[in-house]
């Protein structure tokens, strides 16, 4: 083994451990063996810690191989993710061999090289990225991977193809009825759900919430952790930041357990937008 190779294995199963996931698991083979620093441009790189950016010392790509964000355009705010926080999110979403996944916020494409690995050959991949010069170099760094079709606008808006699972890397006020309506029977929707910050009226912490589509047309819901995005353009909404923003100062994300639509809010709602509320209550089984 090389030395990237192995940078790159340790890694893996650094980040993955947090979510459970055994040496052998799928998602710790996708990162071990994809190139971060294929999807990066040159070094040296700027990532985050808690108190500033710092910059690597070298291009060595091996700085890389930690759990940390990294800055793809500073300007614009938007960078790659923490390793640990998308590992738990794979794990969240179970893909599987030949599923079809819808992937919005692709960026520059390093995850979305992962979601190819993890639904494999017979599965397929539509990334979603509504920068310009984003999306190019997603399609450049995405070319090896033939079941990945990158489409530069937004995947907030229809229309949609069907899909198993939609992965959202930005955040949002609204489980859009786009993105829901996408989803097949047992499929799963996962996105940031975020207030925005009263300082900077940009997104704030919020959650990482799951949506499965049941059999009947109804939805369980949870959340996995808190989390931080860029926005997402074309699903955020002033007033609904502000009723997410007191869910999240009452607490309980732990709580929730289903989400409706279309339905006037009961005494279980956590918070309710326009057409959608999210409850504490888990919905009624499955007729048998």
């Amino acid at each position: 083994m090389d030395r990237l190779a192995a940078h790159r294995l340790f890694f893996a199963k650094l980040i993955t451990a947090p979510a459970g996931l055994p040496a052998g698991s799928p998602i710790v083979q996708a990162f071990a063996t994809t190139p971060r620093e294929d999807f990066l441009g040159p070094g040296p790189w700027r990532v985050f810690t808690p108190s500033r950016p710092i910059e690597t010392p070298s291009d060595d790509p091996a700085f890389l191989y930690q759990d940390v964000t990294v800055s793809i355009s500073p300007e614009r705010g938007i960078n790659n993710g923490q390793p640990a926080l998308h590992a738990l999110c794979l794990a969240a979403l179970n893909l599987t061999e030949g599923e079809q996944v819808l992937h919005v916020g692709a960026g520059t494409g390093y995850y979305t090289a992962l979601l190819s690995k993890l639904v494999g050959p017979t599965g397929s991949v539509v990334a979603y990225e509504l920068e310009t010069d984003l999306a190019e170099r997603a399609k450049k760094n995405l070319a090896a991977y033939p079941n990945v079709t990158v489409e530069n606008r937004s995947g907030s808006e229809a229309p949609l193809p069907q899909a198993d699972a939609i992965y959202v890397n930005a955040g949002a006020t609204t489980p859009l009825d786009v993105w829901l309506d996408a989803l097949r029977e047992n499929g799963r929707l996962l996105f940031p759900l975020t207030p925005n910050d009263p300082r900077s009226g940009s997104p704030g912490v919020g959650g990482m919430l799951l949506i499965t589509r049941r059999t009947n047309n109804s939805f369980d819901a949870r959340f996995l952790c808190q989390a931080m995005f860029i926005p997402c353009v074309g699903a955020r909404d002033d007033a609904t930041a502000a009723k997410i923003a007191e869910a999240f100062r009452r607490g309980n994300l732990g709580a929730v357990r289903s989400l409706h639509r279309l339905t006037p809010p009961d005494a279980t709602s956590w918070c309710a937008g326009d057409t959608w509320w999210l409850s504490t209550a888990a919905n009624e089984p499955n007729p048998q």
